[in-house]
């Protein structure tokens, strides 16, 4: 069991999640404490342990590829914005992450819980809730993705229990958050890099995540680069076998008093190759609020955020981004 960060190429750490399944109370400590190190660093860090079985990150892959394979009269078929829950095909340059630059060089695909439309939930409007759009022709790719995403609530779960102990609190403590989430699993597909780029051309423009956590699965292609203040330079975050990459949201910055961070990142594809990723995004309860945590306010520090519910907060980012 390795549960101490390590440096891949110098870069983030490392951890083993594997105590927090049933292992020893002092052995889950030092996860937790090995996640207090990364969380109030770079916010960025490897997970492994995690129990995600590899077979099943071949299928998403897969399908994820033979979807994007599709003629684009096939996607545009099941376009997001044929949705009202924000489901479905994002076309190529449909997104602008980074302000005043160019539309993000990939497509993506969007699947959440799957609420159908006549749920109380859908027909009272809340927030990004509601049926998905699935392709007619890729065999596996609903049951792949509906596999997929429900592992990856365990393990957001998971996440969540150790992010608890490295703040000091039970690792129950976010149990709440983690009733009947809002989660997104999004595919995502990044043609190569033109040889000659306009300025400011790039995969996914720099920015941070709205939410909680986000759970990043890579193919083996480089391309994600995450900012470090400290040296005012991009780090490279190379895949590393067996592992997810792990960052915070800017919701789990502002519980935190943004002791805990929010980092800026983004993608450039310079290998010349197809590359596809694979984040999941776990925002929490919608209804369960966020203030200030104990324990991460000095005396005499008062917080640098009212409370606000999940859903409040996700609401007014997605006003900022797409107002």
């Amino acid at each position: 069991m390795q549960a101490q960060p390590e440096s891949q190429g110098g870069t983030l750490p490392i951890i083993d999640l594997s105590p927090l399944r049933g292992g020893c109370a002092s052995e889950a400590s030092k996860v937790g404490g090995a996640l207090r190190q990364a969380c109030s660093h770079t916010g960025f860090f490897y997970v492994s342990g995690h129990g995600i079985e590899q077979a099943l990150i071949e299928r998403v892959f897969a399908a994820s590829k033979a979807f994007f394979d599709q003629p684009l009269a096939e996607k545009h078929a099941v376009d997001k914005l044929r949705s009202s829950a924000n489901r479905g095909y994002e076309p190529l340059g449909g997104q602008t992450l980074e302000p005043g630059s160019l539309p993000d060089l990939k497509e993506g695909y969007y699947i959440g819980e799957e609420v159908p439309a006549d749920d109380p939930r859908v027909l009272a409007g809340t927030f990004n809730t509601g049926p998905n759009q699935w392709p007619s022709d890729v065999p596996d790719f609903q049951p792949a993705m509906t596999t997929y995403y429900q592992a990856l609530l365990g393990l957001s779960a998971q996440i969540m229990s150790g992010l608890a102990l490295s703040l000091g609190l039970p690792s129950t403590y976010f149990e709440d958050f983690c009733t009947d989430p809002l989660a997104t699993l999004r595919l995502l597909h990044y043609p190569p890099q033109p040889a000659k780029p306009l300025p400011g051309e790039k995969g996914c423009g720099a920015h941070t995540d709205f939410g909680g956590i986000t759970i990043l699965l890579l193919d083996d292609k480089p391309g994600l680069q995450i900012w470090n203040a400290a040296s005012a330079s991009w780090l490279d975050a190379k895949p590393v076998p067996g592992t997810f990459v792990v960052n915070l949201g800017d919701m789990i910055a502002r519980w935190t008093n943004d002791r805990y961070r929010s980092t800026l990142h983004r993608v450039i594809n310079t290998s010349g190759e197809e590359r596809y990723s694979v984040p999941f995004f776990f925002s929490g309860a919608l209804q369960h609020e966020v203030r200030c945590l104990p324990g991460c306010l000095e005396a005499g520090e008062t917080p640098r955020y009212p409370p606000v519910t999940v859903e409040q907060h996700l609401r007014e980012m997605y006003r900022r981004t797409y107002a």
